[in-house]
């Protein structure tokens, strides 16, 4: 075999997207098959090697052992918080103006609340006090909801269902007095539910047509389990649960370094304020949302896990496309929040 066929066979079976190489193309295909590589990866805007979340980009780009290439034009033109290229520093420099968002400022948070949402999207935070016998057990003790504007459309402490051992106050800042006049648990989980559904039944707002909104959170299972309120995963938003925002498949990163690495600014120093949680959630839910990826031109199905393409093809179908093909029929195994500018998903 000459050089020119050796290099040929490299290419065959090499991954067109993250550049691992394979003895054989049938080891290539079972690793596009489990890859599920897609548009709407984390891309390098300089080799276009894709990556699993932005944690593997940047790490790639300026992590202790970074692509050499890619990590010094990144010095010079990319920007440490959204990880893109800019075509000269005069153009980074402009960006980084509108990348780099200032701390938001909490508004005098008054109790109750209500008024009309804007955007089609909005973001809750809560923050709970301690039960049981060692202050062990997560209750809901305040709850504050804001729309894409971060305009407050609720705030509200919660009476406890159950005896509080431990207010946690020192990041909580709940004392015994702010629970006492507070709101039952029923009546704030009445009212959230109607600012899910915006006023409509549950029944009409999860049928087809329904007007139920989009919900922004970190940790939303949890923070609906301590307020008994069951809400459809396709219409969550979850920055601790996202792909392409998680440390790896299995472990979350938290709200306070996701705010410090891509939004530029600090959060939850002190006393944690629900406000700023449910702002910097909106944030990073925009800032993905935003994101201009290639719209395919059909789209898997919302699912935990999304059949690929090329699992349901012909074995001797496959064998005959490039890696370059593969990889363009190659569908993601998460939904991307990009999709959310063009349409909601189906419940």
């Amino acid at each position: 075999m000459d050089i020119k066929q050796e290099s040929a066979e490299t290419l065959r079976n090499k991954c067109p997207a993250c550049y691992r190489q394979y003895n054989k193309f049938e080891h290539l295909l079972d690793h596009m098959k489990s890859s599920y590589h897609s548009v709407h990866e984390p891309t390098c805007g300089i080799c276009k090697k894709h990556c699993r979340s932005y944690e593997s980009l940047r790490e790639h780009l300026i992590g202790p052992l970074p692509k050499m290439e890619c990590a010094r034009i990144f010095s010079s033109r990319g920007c440490n918080l959204c990880l893109n290229i800019f075509n000269s520093f005069e153009e980074l420099q402009r960006h980084r103006e509108r990348c780099r968002i200032p701390r938001a400022s909490a508004p005098d948070l008054l109790v109750g609340g209500g008024g009309r949402t804007r955007g089609q999207a909005i973001a809750m935070g809560c923050k709970m006090v301690g039960g049981g016998n060692d202050g062990s057990l997560d209750i809901c003790a305040r709850v504050c909801i804001i729309d894409e504007d971060e305009n407050i459309i609720y705030h509200s402490y919660v009476k406890p269902i159950i005896p509080v051992t431990n207010y946690r106050y020192d990041m909580t800042g709940i004392r015994a007095e702010n629970l006492k006049d507070a709101a039952p648990w029923k009546q704030v989980q009445k009212r959230i539910q109607e600012i899910l559904y915006n006023g409509e039944s549950i029944w009409k707002a999860r049928s087809k047509g329904g007007r139920a909104r989009i919900l922004v959170g970190h940790g939303l299972n949890h923070d609906l389990d301590c307020l008994g309120i069951d809400y459809p995963a396709h219409l969550m938003r979850d920055t601790a649960k996202y792909p392409p925002l998680m440390k790896t498949s299995k472990l979350s990163n938290s709200l306070k370094y996701l705010t410090q690495a891509y939004l530029g600014y600090e959060i939850q120093v002190g006393i944690q304020d629900p406000y700023e949680d449910c702002v910097a959630a909106m944030r990073l839910y925009k800032r993905m949302r935003s994101q201009a990826h290639r719209i395919e031109e059909f789209r898997a199905p919302y699912d935990s896990h999304t059949v690929n393409q090329l699992t349901t093809m012909k074995p001797r179908d496959l064998e005959k496309m490039t890696p370059d093909a593969m990889l363009e029929i190659s569908r993601s195994d998460y939904y991307c929040w990009c999709l959310d500018r063009v349409q909601l998903p189906e419940p």
